[in-house]
């Protein structure tokens, strides 16, 4: 039975979970929540992963991009077009969430959250000083996010000053993060169960308003994920690269494809590589820095979905969110895509980054939970298509593309 249940693929043990659960939700009524506590048990292993996963990943993501001053141009372009580009990413999923507003007209009065935490009216001056790590150890036992990603910088910084001295400490990361990520697959497998009964009480004690909130969810987030690409990254390769954007699109297809149905930077990583060297005439030494640090640390659906994910969370709840806040979202959201893990279901992880920063309650997580993979298989669609789009206008900047090998790779 066992070896049955994981010969099903992951992503379709939880859809039918999530068609389970909706249906038992509308025959079993409000009573259904009765089972809710299966969800919860799942929503927690959730949260015990944030705050080792953005630690492990952060410092591992910052001290693999070795010597900067080695690195010199591709590296600093690199990073810049990462960092640009998760900004632009999590600014749509805001404005995306703002104008359309899929959380608005929800009815959770039938069910007990507990009190809406109040607005945030911290200053510019307390965020400030919000951001300094002033005790690790407390700011990592109060998951206090903003500074732990600060601490997180300094250290991935400070194995890459000391070099050689750092590479046994860098190892320790390394490590960690790979640990952290099998552990982060392993409460994965916990996906399905807590999906089926989060929908069936999300279904029968909220009913269709709630479902219908979470299909807008589901749009916005492919009609985000298809600007990103289409938008953004053909903008990218037409007018800084200079490329024909057909020839880029058809020479990543392979990639594109792996990854929508793995929903796993990490998993479609050889695959990427391949078409960015073979396909796109992009050097080894670009290919391979590049989209391995950009399966690293840059998500860009992710960023976009944890902006679009807070402003439905706190529509739910009725949480009044300041352009501060805004701010505050469009940090964490670009840090916290840096710190997701390149596997399956790990923007979900990082949602309770970005909402208790902001006083979403974390009970949305429970909301999404159910249609989280469907999402997840189009933003790892994203990621991976920023990585070789990233690769490729950085080759072409710095001349190292074969650019009659890229166009003439469509007819081999």
């Amino acid at each position: 039975m066992f070896k049955f249940w994981f010969s099903i693929p992951l992503w379709q043990r939880v859809i039918g979970a999530l068609i389970l659960g909706i249906a038992l939700g509308r025959i079993w009524g409000p009573d259904a929540a009765s089972i809710k506590i299966i969800g919860d048990v799942f929503i927690g292993f959730i949260k015990m992963l944030v705050v080792p996963l953005i630690f492990f990943s952060l410092v591992a993501g910052v001290a693999s991009i070795g010597d900067l001053r080695k690195l010199g141009s591709v590296g600093w372009r690199a990073l810049l077009l990462f960092v640009v580009s998760g900004q632009i990413a999590v600014w749509l999923g805001l404005a995306l969430g703002t104008f359309v507003m899929p959380g608005a007209g929800v009815d959770t009065s039938a069910i007990d959250m507990g009190t809406v935490p109040e607005p945030n009216n911290t200053t510019w001056q307390d965020m400030v000083m919000g951001m300094i790590p002033q005790s690790p150890v407390q700011v990592m036992a109060d998951v206090n996010v903003l500074p732990l990603i600060v601490f997180s910088l300094l250290i991935g910084i400070g194995i890459l000053m000391a070099k050689e001295e750092g590479e046994p400490v860098l190892k320790i990361f390394d490590s960690g993060s790979v640990v952290m990520q099998k552990v982060t697959m392993v409460v994965m497998e916990l996906t399905p169960f807590g999906v089926f009964a989060l929908m069936a009480w999300v279904a029968g004690t909220l009913g269709l308003d709630a479902l219908q909130a979470l299909g807008k969810l589901v749009f916005l987030n492919y009609l985000g994920c298809f600007l990103i690409i289409f938008v953004m990254y053909s903008a990218m390769i037409k007018f800084i690269a200079r490329l024909p954007v057909i020839d880029f699109f058809r020479g990543i297809i392979d990639a594109i494809a792996v990854s929508y149905s793995t929903a796993s930077s990490n998993a479609t990583l050889p695959v990427t590589l391949r078409c960015v060297r073979r396909n796109l005439g992009v050097s080894n030494s670009v290919a391979s820095f590049v989209v391995s640090l950009g399966a690293t640390i840059n998500m860009n659906g992710t960023a976009m979905y944890l902006g679009l994910a807070t402003l439905f969370g706190a529509q739910i709840f009725g949480v009044d969110l300041s352009w501060g806040d805004y701010f505050l979202i469009s940090i964490l959201g670009t840090l916290g895509a840096i710190g997701a893990a390149g596997i399956p279901g790990a923007g979900l992880i990082m949602m309770a980054l970005v909402f208790g920063a902001v006083g979403v309650p974390l009970e949305t997580i429970a909301f999404v939970a159910g249609v989280d993979r469907i999402m997840d298989m189009m933003r790892t669609t994203t990621n991976v298509s920023g990585d070789a789009a990233v690769a490729t206008t950085v080759a072409a900047l710095t001349g190292e593309i074969d650019r009659e090998e890229m166009i003439s790779a469509d007819d081999v």
